[in-house]
């Protein structure tokens, strides 16, 4: 039995409890340097200025002095980027203004360090002035330190291999599971250990003791050797460079060996490596005429004869050749088109003229004023053009077909078509030969009014990924009958090219899914490591 001052004492004890609970509630947490709630040896007196004494800001994570936007080039001065580590105190002179004044690092901290670069044009010569500044944001909504090292960069996922993929699955194949391990480590970066290095559009082609350079004029028309190859990138410079003969062999941008005796990593940071070969050397004479010599492996190096400066390389850049996919056809582009010299490899011309072209229809519709109008055929494209033809009884049969034949097909109708849109020329069984049909009368004078191309084409590869891919390509010449007209009679004719593109591709199997269905409704969180 539980008397009424028990229950009093119990229901105050209640009370002590639940307030107590609320106020640990409403009291901010505890931090390093403020005192505890254990009764402190230091006189009372003494705590207020302990309280007080400021904090020191954490060390900026970001150093902006080295931060440098506008440095693009490697291992070269980048014209008016007063930031680039690169430029020296002759290069700053040259500069007109900076383009990029300041260089600060995350917008959204309270406080922040702020590198501030200006040119003094009063000087002589002009100097880069730099100065390191303190920013502050004046926005309530601001971060005041950011003390997360791993939020400031991307963590790549573990890449599933034999060896953890049991693992991996056990972490990641359940309905629900935790994206972050178990322990965070503050003080450690993201492993780059499971990173794929690949080559991305521009970035220098690495070589095994530097980059791929060509030589190019950076500010003037001078030549600058220390311009790297940007992967994917075509291009193609001219530069001016003085040479004297008596240090001619010890310019290293003249010899041959600057260009071959290299080695390209296959991807960044590997150790597989792809040599430079040489296609074909060709040696200029001092008239100007040039001879192809017979083997490729011929290696020239300067030598001074007769006061002389001999086998000097004058240019390594052939003119590139446009792709049109890599490897696959991309609707819109060009269908590349070439020759075959008998016993030789494609010969592919970057003039129109040379590609698989069509005619183009004019605004005056008059077939003997568009002669030499042509349009690419772009893959994927159904194109239609024409013109009329105006035909008088004073022309002949025979050179009137030859106009219109010249018309349709063009001067050099190509003989072959490329499968890929990165076929290369020296293979040659990459290359689809094109089909001539020819539909005509029998009569005693035919002429040609209408070419029409079909390409055949297939999806080639995974089903994931399909690369288009030409397997055939016709082109049907259609004839009709001219009858001699009247004196003083004329007659118009139609005059007529298309091009029709035909998927060929076979179909799945029937029961064949490229994927496995799931209906499941996944968080918005959700994460999957697999590839």
């Amino acid at each position: 039995m539980v008397t009424a001052p028990l229950l009093r004492a119990a229901a105050m004890a209640a009370a002590l409890m639940l307030g107590t609970f609320l106020l640990l509630l409403l009291l901010p947490p505890l931090r390093a340097e403020e005192p505890s709630e254990e009764p402190s040896e230091e006189p009372a007196d003494t705590l207020p200025e302990t309280r007080a004494r400021p904090r020191s800001r954490p060390a900026p994570v970001t150093d902006v002095a080295r931060l440098c936007v506008c440095d693009l080039l490697v291992a070269e001065c980048d014209t008016n980027c007063c930031c680039d580590p690169d430029c020296a105190t002759a290069d700053f002179s040259l500069f007109t203004t900076c383009s990029v004044p300041i260089v600060t690092g995350d917008g959204h901290l309270c406080s922040q360090k702020a590198a501030v670069y200006a040119l003094d044009v009063d000087a002589n010569p002009p100097e880069r002035i730099f100065e390191l500044i303190d920013q502050v944001n004046p926005s309530v909504f601001c971060i005041h330190s950011t003390n997360y090292k791993q939020a400031l960069s991307f963590s790549f996922p573990e890449m599933p291999t034999s060896e953890n993929f049991d693992e991996l699955l056990k972490r990641f194949g359940s309905a629900a599971f935790r994206a972050e391990p178990d322990d965070w480590n503050m003080d450690t970066h993201p492993s780059d250990a499971n990173e794929t290095y690949r080559y991305e559009y521009g970035v220098p082609v690495q070589t095994a003791d530097a980059f791929l350079r060509l030589p190019s004029p950076v500010v003037s028309s001078w030549c600058s050797d220390a311009n790297p190859a940007g992967f994917l990138v075509n291009q193609a410079t001219k530069c001016t460079r003085l040479v004297s003969v008596e240090k001619c062999v010890n310019i290293e941008a003249v010899s041959m060996l600057f260009y071959v005796n290299s080695s390209i990593l296959a991807v960044p940071k590997s150790s597989q490596m792809v040599n430079i070969t040489v296609q074909s050397v060709v040696v200029q004479s001092q008239n100007g005429t040039r001879t192809l010599l017979n083997g490729s492996d011929v290696l020239r190096l300067p030598v001074i004869l007769d006061e002389l400066c001999i086998n000097i390389v004058l240019g390594v850049n052939t003119q590139p050749v446009p792709l049109s996919g890599n490897p696959g056809y991309v609707v819109g582009l060009p269908i590349r088109a070439g020759f075959r010299p008998q016993g030789s490899g494609i010969i592919q011309n970057t003039n129109k003229y040379n590609q698989l072209t069509i005619l183009q229809s004019t605004s005056s519709q008059d077939c003997l004023a568009a002669q030499g109008a042509r349009m690419p055929v772009l893959f994927g494209y159904n194109m239609i053009s024409g013109c009329t033809l105006r035909i008088t009884a004073a022309m002949q049969c025979q050179p009137l077909t030859r106009t219109l034949l010249d018309l349709l097909k063009g001067q050099n109708f190509p003989e072959y078509v490329a499968s890929f849109g990165n076929s290369q020329a020296q293979d040659v069984l990459d290359w689809v030969p094109i089909i001539h049909l020819h539909i005509s009368e029998q009569s005693s004078c035919q002429i040609p009014v209408s070419l029409e191309i079909e390409v055949k084409w297939t999806k080639y590869g995974s089903l994931v990924n399909p690369q288009a891919r030409i397997v055939n390509v016709t082109a049907t010449i259609a004839t009709i009958t001219l009858k001699q007209l009247p004196s003083g009679r004329e007659r118009t004719i139609p005059v007529t090219s298309s091009v029709v593109f035909t998927d060929i591709s076979s179909p799945a199997e029937p029961g064949y899914k490229a994927w496995p269905t799931i209906n499941a409704k996944l968080p918005f969180d959700f994460f999957f490591p697999f590839v």
